[in-house]
């Protein structure tokens, strides 16, 4: 197997173990897997954005991210919105803040594993 082919299959098994984790990880709080993008987004930023914010820093529409954010208002994982919530920062409550850390710990240590021999 060539160098290109090694590294295709590697990163091909990095994504399936990152969605598996997702959809584990969100899957116990009632949360679609694919939602860990913006749970994770909003970990990762030093200011909470808005939701047009994050949806354009995660490339995805914006009825997604608001359905997102609803959602995860109803489980206590965001803020609630105060009266402009199309302006509104989007904060993570501490709840959020530790279901990030969660799934960021298991995935770095599945993504490792997967991404072993990678550098060869």
């Amino acid at each position: 197997m060539d160098r290109f082919e090694h590294f295709t299959l590697s990163v091909f098994s990095i994504t399936r173990y990152w969605n598996k984790i997702a959809t584990e990880e969100m899957r116990e709080h009632g949360l679609k897997g694919a939602y860990v993008l913006y749970l994770i987004t909003l970990s990762d930023l030093e200011e909470p954005p808005t939701a047009a914010s994050l949806a354009e820093l995660t490339q995805r529409d914006k009825a997604d991210v608001s359905r997102a954010i609803a959602i995860f208002q109803k489980k206590g994982f965001v803020e609630p919105y105060g009266e402009n919530r199309y302006r509104a920062p989007i904060c993570l409550t501490e709840a959020g803040k530790a279901l990030a850390r969660n799934v960021r710990q298991k995935a770095d240590s599945a993504l490792a594993q997967a991404g072993q021999g990678l550098y060869d």
